[in-house]
C-alpha cells in the first residue's frame, strides 16, 4: 500500500486517547459528554474518508453510517456500523478487483483498531431486506453519508423510504420495546441498570425518534415540538434527561475502558467519583449518582410513554374517536382515563388527585391517556405545600386508600407519575433511593410498593393459597387502610441518617394527624412504623422455646389487634425485600412467634410442664401409628432434660424417637435424614459422643457437600449424647436435574456420618466465594458475646457479608476455644448473615477469654 498503516493506527490511537483525557479531566456536563461522541464521531469519519480513498473503492459505491453511529455520535468503545453501498450487484462484485479493495477496506478498518460492524449491499438489496427484518429497517434509518457517491446514498434514502410501513413499524418497535423491558426486569430501578437498554434508558429515546421519524413527524425534539408531539417544556426535559443518560454511559465507557453500559455496583462508585459525588454520613457517593439516574430514567420512562401513545393516535387517526364520558371532568377514551380539557388541573387543582380516585373506582380502564399524563406531567408546579395542605385532597387521598380494591395498580401509577412523591413529600425523599444492605433488591420506594401489594394480596382471595395464615388473619381485620398507611410509612425515612423506624413513625404520626385519623387507629399505625422490624429479630435471633422471650415480646405488643397487624406487616416487608430471603422456615418461626404470643395476650403465661406433657402425649400417638411398643420411648427420654422438648414440637419429638430409641448408648455417630415438613430441603438428625468439635466438623460437611443450614437445635442429653438437628437445604444449581432431595437422603446420612466419626483435625476454611455486591459494598463485621440474664449461658451474635463456608469459619473458632453451641439461629437475609448462637463453656466467665474470642471471630468472618 502507498500510505502507511502503522502511522494512521497511531494518529488515530493518540487522537482518540487525547479526546478520553479531555473529557476526563472535564467537569461532569451534558455539553461535555456531547462535544465527546460528536468528536468522537468526527475523528472516526475523517479516518474512514482516509482508508476509503486509499483503497480505491469502485467509482459509484458509497460509504454509509447506520445505526447509531448514524446519528453522528459515537461511545468510546461502541461498534462502529457501516454500510458499503455498492454500484452492482454483490455477486458481480465478488472475486473482482472491487470486491477485494472492499475486503481489503474493510481488513484494514480492523487492523487501525476500528471495531466496525460491516455490511456490504446494493441499494435494491438493502431494500428487500428492509422489507423483512425491522431491525434493519431500524438502522438504515439514521443512516447518514460519510464518503463516495452522493447519488448512491440518496437512491438508498428513497428506497428505504418507499418500503416504509409507519403503522407496521410502530406496532414491532412496540412489541419489541416491551420484550426488552421484559428482559431488563421491567423496571427503571433495577439495583445495576443497563443505561442504555433498560426502562428508562436511552433505547427508550431512540424508540420514540425512531418511529416518529417513519412516519414523517420529526427527526429530533425540536421538530416534534413544531409537530406539537411535544411542549417545549417537555421538549426541554427530553434533552435533559437524555444529556443525563449520554453523560453516564459515556463515563461508563471511559472508566471500565471497554463497552459497558450496565451500572455494575464494581463501577458505580469509581464512576461516582468522576462525578465528584461523596460520601456523607447518610448517603454513599454511589447513591447519590443512583439516585440521579433513576430519576432521569423515571423521567424517560414518563415521557416515553407519552410521545408513544400520542404518536400512535397520530400514525392511526384516533385522536378525534368518540370517548364515554365518566363525569363532567373525565372519559374513557379507549380504556384510558381522558381529562376532559388541556388545563383542567390548572382550573382545579383537586382534579389531580380525582384523577387516581376516578382511575381506581372505574375498574375497566387500562391507564391514563397521553393527554392526562402529559397534563399531569405538566402540572407538577401545582404540587406545592398548598397542595399537600389541601384537605379536600387530605379527603381523596383517604378515598383511595380505603376504595375496596386497586390499590395496588393506582399507587404504582401514582409513582410512576411523580404525583405521589409530591403529594407525600417524605415520600418523594426516598424515591430512587439504594439500598446497600445486600439483601434488599429493591430501591426504597418501589420495595415499598412491593410491601404495599404483599399487604394488598392478605385481603384478596384468589392469593390465599400464597399467605394462607395471612389470608385468614386478614378476613377478620377491620381498616385494611390501617396497614396500608404502615406499608406506605414504614421505610420512608430510609437514608436520612438515625433510626428509620423512630423517624419514620414521627411522620406518620404527622400523616394520621394531617388526615383525621382518630387517636386510637394514629396510634396504631404509629406503633406498626415504629416496631416493624421486632417481630423478625425475635423470630430469627431469640429463643422461642424460652417463656420469657414470649413474654417480653407479648408485653412489648400488647394486645391482639397490634400483634396481628405486627405479623401481617411484617411476612408483607419481609416478602418485599428479595425473592431470595422469604422462606418457609422464617414462615414457620414467626407463625410460630405470632401463637405463642397471642396465647400469652390471653391472660395465661406458658405453663411449660403442662405443654411439654401435651407435646410427649401427641409423640406417643404417633409411635402408636408406626404399631411401636408402649414404653419403648422411655429409655430415650429418661435422658433429655426440659430444654430439648421445649424446643421440639410433638412430630420431631416422634421421630427423634423411632429413629433412636434402640440406640441410645451407641459408640458411633447415627445420622438419620428426613424430607423438611417446611418448604424444601431436608431436615437432618446427629446423635453421636458429644464432643466440642462436633458442631464443627457437621457445619465443615455440609459446606463442603454444597448444602446451606436454615436452622439448627443443638442439645446434649443427661448421658453426653449431642441430639442436633438441622434444616438444610441446597443450592439449586447443586441439584442436577431429576434429582430431588428424596434422592440425597441416602448420601446425606452416609457421608455426615463418617464426617462426624472423624477424628483427624478440622481442615482449614476455604477462601469462600464472595458476590460482587459483597465485594462493592462490603459491611462491617460485627460480633457480641454477652451473657443472658441468669448469667448461666452467653448469648453470641454474629453479623458479617455472606459467603460460604462462613458457619463453619464461625465453628471452627468456637470448637477450637471448647466453646459448646446449644442453639443456633441462622439468619441470612439477602447476601448478609444475621447468626445467633447460645453458646457455653467454663472459659467464657473470663473477661480476657471472651476478649481473644470475639476478637479471633471477626478476623474469621472479616477475612
Amino acid at each position: 500500500m502507498a500510505f502507511d498503516l502503522s502511522a494512521l493506527r497511531s494518529q488515530f490511537r493518540s487522537a482518540k486517547a487525547d479526546l478520553l483525557t479531555q473529557f476526563a479531566q472535564s467537569r461532569p456536563t451534558a455539553a461535555a459528554s456531547r462535544k465527546l461522541l460528536h468528536s468522537l464521531a468526527k475523528l472516526v469519519d475523517q479516518t474512514l474518508e482516509q482508508l476509503w480513498s486509499e483503497h480505491g473503492l469502485p467509482k459509484g459505491a458509497a460509504l454509509v453510517a447506520v445505526g447509531g453511529f448514524g446519528r453522528g455520535e459515537l461511545f468510546p468503545y461502541s461498534d462502529i456500523d457501516v454500510l458499503v453501498l455498492l454500484p452492482g450487484t454483490t455477486t458481480e462484485c465478488a472475486g473482482t478487483e472491487s470486491g477485494r479493495a472492499v475486503e481489503a477496506f474493510i481488513g484494514s478498518c480492523w487492523d487501525l483498531g476500528l471495531e466496525i460492524g460491516s455490511s456490504v449491499r446494493t441499494v435494491s438489496e438493502c431494500a428487500d431486506e428492509a422489507g423483512k427484518d425491522v431491525t434493519i429497517q431500524t438502522a438504515l434509518l439514521e443512516a447518514r453519508h460519510i464518503c463516495g457517491s452522493r447519488a448512491r446514498f440518496d437512491a438508498l434514502q428513497k428506497a428505504t423510504a418507499k418500503h416504509m410501513d409507519p403503522v407496521a413499524f410502530l406496532q414491532a418497535k412496540t412489541l419489541e420495546m416491551r420484550q426488552r423491558h421484559i428482559k431488563y426486569e421491567d423496571t427503571p430501578y433495577s439495583l445495576e441498570p443497563n443505561c442504555k437498554e433498560s426502562p428508562g434508558g436511552l433505547r427508550d429515546l431512540q424508540v420514540v425518534l425512531w418511529v416518529a421519524r417513519a412516519a414523517g413527524l420529526g427527526k429530533n425534539w425540536h421538530e416534534l415540538a413544531v409537530k406539537g408531539l411535544v411542549t417545549p417544556f417537555e421538549a426541554r426535559q427530553l434533552q435533559r434527561n437524555e444529556g443525563v443518560l449520554k453523560l453516564i454511559r459515556a463515563r461508563l465507557h471511559q472508566i471500565a475502558g471497554r463497552r459497558e453500559d450496565r451500572l455494575i455496583f464494581d463501577l458505580q462508585t469509581s464512576v461516582a467519583d468522576s462525578f465528584g459525588y461523596t460520601n456523607t454520613k447518610a448517603l454513599r457517593s454511589s447513591e447519590v449518582l443512583m439516585r440521579r439516574y433513576y430519576w432521569a430514567a423515571k423521567a424517560v420512562t414518563q415521557l416515553n410513554q407519552i410521545l408513544m401513545q400520542n404518536i400512535e393516535e397520530r400514525i392511526h387517526g384516533s385522536q378525534d374517536d368518540p370517548m364515554r364520558p365518566i363525569n363532567d371532568k373525565f372519559f374513557d377514551r379507549g380504556g384510558f382515563l381522558e381529562v376532559a380539557c388541556d388545563d383542567l388541573y390548572r382550573r382545579d387543582q383537586h382534579a389531580i388527585l380525582e384523577t387516581f380516585l376516578t382511575f381506581v373506582r372505574e375498574n375497566t380502564l387500562k391507564g391514563l391517556s397521553a393527554r392526562t399524563l402529559r397534563a399531569l406531567y405538566n402540572s407538577r408546579d401545582l404540587m406545592n405545600g398548598t397542595f399537600r395542605r389541601d384537605p379536600a385532597n387530605h379527603q381523596t387521598f383517604m378515598e383511595i386508600l380505603k376504595e375496596p380494591q386497586g390499590q395496588t395498580r393506582v399507587l404504582r401509577l401514582l409513582n410512576q407519575t411523580s404525583v405521589l412523591g409530591r403529594y407525600l413529600w417524605v415520600f418523594r425523599r426516598i424515591v430512587g433511593q439504594m439500598q446497600h444492605d445486600l439483601f434488599h433488591v429493591y430501591t426504597v420506594d418501589q420495595h415499598i410498593l412491593m410491601v404495599m401489594r404483599n399487604m394488598r394480596r392478605f385481603f384478596i382471595p384468589e392469593h390465599a393459597h400464597e399467605y394462607p395464615f395471612c389470608t385468614q388473619l386478614a378476613s377478620e381485620w377491620e381498616k385494611p387502610w390501617l396497614l396500608y398507611i404502615a406499608a406506605l410509612f414504614h421505610d420512608v425515612a430510609k437514608g436520612r441518617g438515625g433510626d428509620h423506624s423512630v423517624l419514620g413513625a414521627k411522620e406518620v404520626r404527622t400523616f394520621c394527624k394531617e388526615h383525621g385519623i382518630s387517636a386510637e387507629d394514629s396510634k396504631l399505625v404509629e406503633f406498626l412504623v415504629s416496631e416493624h422490624l421486632t417481630m423478625s429479630r425475635v423470630a430469627q435471633k431469640e429463643d422461642l422455646s424460652d417463656p420469657d422471650v414470649i413474654q417480653a415480646f407479648a408485653r412489648r405488643v400488647g394486645n391482639e389487634r397490634y400483634l396481628t397487624g405486627l405479623y401481617l406487616l411484617t411476612v408483607a416487608d419481609i416478602r418485599g425485600t428479595s425473592p431470595k430471603v422469604w422462606n418457609a422456615w422464617k414462615g414457620k418461626l414467626l407463625e410460630d412467634l405470632f401463637k405463642l404470643t397471642l396465647r400469652a395476650l390471653g391472660g395465661s403465661r406458658p405453663h411449660m410442664d403442662a405443654e411439654i406433657e401435651n407435646r410427649k402425649q401427641h409423640a406417643r400417638h404417633s409411635l402408636a401409628l408406626y404399631f411401636l411398643p408402649r414404653g419403648i420411648e422411655e429409655n430415650l427420654w429418661k435422658t433429655l432434660d426440659m430444654s430439648y422438648f421445649a424446643r421440639h414440637d410433638a412430630a420431631d419429638i416422634a421421630w427423634h424417637t423411632r429413629c433412636l430409641w434402640q440406640l441410645v448408648d451407641t459408640p458411633l455417630p447415627i445420622v438419620k435424614a428426613r424430607l423438611s415438613s417446611v418448604g424444601e430441603g431436608l431436615q437432618v438428625l446427629v446423635y453421636a459422643p458429644d464432643r466440642p468439635d462436633l458442631f464443627a466438623r457437621v457445619c465443615g460437611y455440609f459446606d463442603r457437600a454444597g448444602f446451606t443450614i436454615q436452622d439448627a437445635k443443638i442439645h446434649t442429653t443427661g448421658t453426653g449424647y449431642a441430639l442436633d438437628t438441622f434444616q438444610i437445604t441446597s443450592a439449586p444449581s447443586s441439584l442436577h436435574e431429576g434429582v430431588h432431595y428424596r434422592d440425597l437422603i441416602a448420601l446425606v446420612e452416609t457421608q455426615l456420618r463418617d464426617a462426624a466419626a472423624a477424628d483427624t483435625p478440622l481442615h482449614e476454611p476455604s477462601r469462600g466465594r464472595q458476590s460482587r455486591r459483597v465485594k462493592s459494598f462490603p459491611i462491617q463485621p460485627r460480633v457480641s458475646l454477652r451473657p443472658d440474664e441468669r448469667a448461666q449461658r452467653w448469648l453470641l451474635s454474629v453479623s458479617a457479608s455472606d459467603r460460604s463456608g462462613l458457619l463453619y469459619v464461625i465453628a471452627r473458632v468456637l470448637a477450637s476455644n471448647n466453646v459448646n453451641v446449644q442453639l443456633a439461629k441462622i439468619s441470612t437475609l439477602g447476601e448478609r448473615v444475621e447468626d445467633t448462637f447460645l453458646v457455653t463453656g467454663p472459659s467464657l466467665r473470663q473477661d480476657k477469654v471472651q476478649l481473644e474470642i470475639e476478637k479471633q471471630l471477626l478476623e474469621a468472618v472479616a477475612a
